[in-house]
């Protein structure tokens, strides 16, 4: 008896279960789908380092799966509480024909079941299609070979799922129980007949609270936006504060504004149902300040972690070619603890006594064996040629500018390299070579938080000193450039001068850069851990004299790729995980609390047409409604987002160089298609509610 009243209920309240069985199959699709990675690229053929990768992403999406289980329930509870309150007049009428308050309750549990039964189901289904495209978005990613794929099911993800949707069903059951015991017939009988009562505000206090509101918010951006090159921890904090609290109170005086703009503007106020409309947004609006802050705030967020997650991921997949241009490179060199000007001399006049190829023939090994083609190199340093000296009066301003790369006033010697063995380099890199005077320099870099205040340095012809050497700078900005090979662009400043100018006797670090006599992928990996070999065992056994030590480094394409496409695909999985239950989250709470409303104002919509409004006219006033009501967090949000990107491009500087546009439309994409599909249904629905009276 029970399930046919559950299912009969079901069906008479189809459209009030849209947006919750809607929400509950996305939610269900989502958590399946990024679960079942796991199982979706056992079949997939990758190397040793790119399955260590996977593995790590699967760790990574298990942890992140309980805060998604968390949102989710909480957003099931929310859910469930509107449609209790669409149903207090069938519950009323129930307990008046003698139902116990314990066969309702196993009424709802009936409903709770079948719902959660069928979307379970429904979602799983979907979720188990859209893994299978996850399986090529991992494959390319990875660059894994798909011949040996199969079309699988992940029974550990179904599990998974099955158990953390049961548990939130089990919330919802025991919180409906609790709701219903505590019921009343005289309250269930009027809960239609209470709405919400439109506050006025004074309007003065929420023109100053604005005005108060938008210079802190103006202010915090100012500081996030404009000013991160002087931000530091404690600041950032006060900033993302400051942004939340103003956010609050800008949504608190909106709400009290909004109808007193509109109604000082009689000709807008008084045409069509425009007072009816307005009033009813106040309404809504002046009642739900704190979901419209935490709703802005969690699409701010959304916003930021899809498209930063994106412009990672392009820009490391692309950086790999353009910053890491050949198969491998190894560094020996040596380092120094000169604090003195004795110790300076000791490292100028003991020239480096050996050389990574002086270091292979005492071995019986040949250095170049693996590599058809590379450079050999050194760079060098001149102690009285530091950091300091170059900056000279600027570091004080570079240190206010900068004080994360300019902490202290610890100093360093530069790096100089020789023009022709940055021209050899720079044609094995396939780039463009230089030529400069035997009285000139320039000054090279990369990295984005030093080049500009190198510029600024630059612009007044700053000469420098190399070695008794007076040069000047060749061009009158920094040229963008690298000598290491690497997936970011981390060079932080090196200078090019005339082979002329140079000591040899100042030889730093010996570098070597080629690409391995292979064309093949596995006989490239093959000579690379001969490399690699021969590599340990020459230097396993260096040591240093007093004063000037050793260091060395090697690196390949091949492990750096690997690398990158690991944390790209991190970030790009967890921003599409989290990004996507937060939209979802968004837009069902929206959707839920204006349902709730147009069932509360039923009795107004059939007044409108007892009076003689037209149903095109209430369409559009419902559909102005529905859009401002979704409209006001995302504008606020886009804005928050427009200056939390532009502190976000330069916290990630150092690791990526992409343009914006692609992520930013590809967000726009997402936002539409989630938020505006709630958007659609809830006018839709709204539309459905009003229209039960008629």
């Amino acid at each position: 008896m029970l399930f046919k009243i559950s299912m009969s209920n079901i069906r008479k309240s189809i459209k009030d279960y849209t947006v919750y069985f809607f929400t509950l199959i996305i939610g269900v699709a989502i958590f399946y789908v990024f679960n079942a990675i796991e199982t979706q690229t056992a079949f997939l053929k990758m190397n040793e380092d790119q399955r260590e990768m996977i593995n790590i992403l699967i760790k990574a999406i298990a942890g992140v799966s309980v805060f998604v289980a968390v949102v989710l329930g909480l957003l099931i509870v929310y859910a469930s509480r509107f449609l209790m309150k669409r149903r207090n007049k069938e519950f009323a009428l129930y307990m008046m024909l003698g139902m116990s308050k314990w066969k309702i309750s196993l009424l709802l549990l009936c409903e709770t079941v079948i719902i959660g039964v069928g979307s379970l189901f429904v979602g799983l289904l979907i979720g188990i299609g859209l893994s299978q495209v996850m399986s090529a978005v991992v494959a390319n990613l990875f660059e894994a070979d798909m011949n040996s794929y199969r079309f699988t099911v992940s029974a550990s993800a179904i599990l998974k799922t099955i158990l953390y949707f049961s548990i939130m069903y089990v919330v919802v059951i025991i919180r409906s129980g609790f709701v219903i015991s505590k019921c009343r017939l005289i309250t269930l009988m009027q809960s239609g007949k209470r709405s919400e009562k439109i506050t006025m505000k004074n309007p003065w206090v929420c023109v100053i609270v604005f005005i108060l509101s938008a210079a802190v918010l103006g202010y915090a951006y100012y500081m996030v936006g404009w000013d991160y090159l002087r931000i530091s921890g404690n600041k950032l904090v006060t900033a993302i504060i400051m942004g939340a609290v103003s956010t609050f109170f800008i949504f608190w005086s909106v709400a009290g504004m909004l109808l007193r703009v509109i109604m000082s503007m009689k000709g807008v106020y008084n045409k069509g149902l425009n007072s009816f409309t307005f009033r009813q947004i106040s309404s809504k609006v002046n009642t739900t300040v704190a979901s419209m802050t935490v709703i802005c705030l969690m699409l701010f967020l959304t916003i930021c972690t899809l498209s930063t997650a994106f412009v990672i991921r392009n820009s490391l997949n692309r950086q790999v070619q353009e910053f890491y241009p050949v198969d491998m490179y190894a560094e020996f060199g040596r380092t120094t603890s000169a604090e003195t000007p004795e110790e300076a001399k000791n490292f100028t006049e003991k020239p480096l006594y050996t050389s990574l190829k002086d270091e292979y023939e005492k071995k019986g090994l040949d250095l170049y064996e693996e590599f058809g083609e590379y450079c050999d190199f050194h760079n060098y340093a001149d102690p009285n040629f530091t950091f300091n000296t170059f900056l000279s009066e600027a570091k004080d301003e570079l240190k206010k500018e900068l004080p994360s790369v300019i902490s202290t006033d610890d100093d360093y010697w530069l790096e100089i390299i020789k023009l022709s063995d940055y021209n050899k380099l720079m044609k094995l890199y396939g780039l463009k070579t230089l030529d400069i005077n035997d009285n000139e320099y320039v000054l090279c870099a990369s990295f984005g938080g030093m080049m500009g205040f190198y510029d600024e340095i630059l612009k007044d012809k700053a000469e420098i000193n190399v070695f008794g050497n007076t040069l000047v700078p060749h061009f009158n900005k920094t040229y963008k450039g690298f000598i290491r090979p690497a997936v970011q662009p981390i060079n932080g400043g090196l200078f090019i001068v005339p082979d002329s100018a140079v000591d040899e006797n100042a030889a730093c670090d010996n570098i070597i850069v080629g690409n391995l006599k292979a064309s093949d992928a596995k006989e490239k990996q093959k000579l690379e851990e001969k490399f690699r070999e021969k590599w340990g065992n020459v230097m396993g056994n260096l040591e240093g004299e007093k004063g000037i030590g050793y260091s060395e480094y090697m690196s390949s394409r091949r492990e750096e790729a690997n690398s990158t496409v690991g944390l790209s695909a991190m970030v790009t999985f967890l921003g599409l995980y989290i990004g996507f239950i937060f939209l979802v989250s968004c837009g069902a709470i929206l959707a839920l609390k204006e349902l709730s409303e147009s069932s509360d104002s039923v009795p107004r919509y059939t007044m409108l047409r007892k009076i003689g409004a037209e149903e095109k006219e209430i369409t559009k006033s419902l559909f102005i409604q529905s859009g401002i009501f979704f409209l006001l967090p995302l504008l606020l949000a886009c804005l928050h987002a427009f200056v939390g990107m532009k502190f976000g491009m330069f916290a990630i500087s150092m690791i990526v160089t992409g343009g914006m546009l692609k992520p930013i439309l590809f967000t726009a994409a997402v936002v539409v298609l989630i938020y505006g599909g709630y958007f659609l249904l809830t006018f839709l629905g709204s539309k459905a509610i009003t229209k039960e009276q008629k």
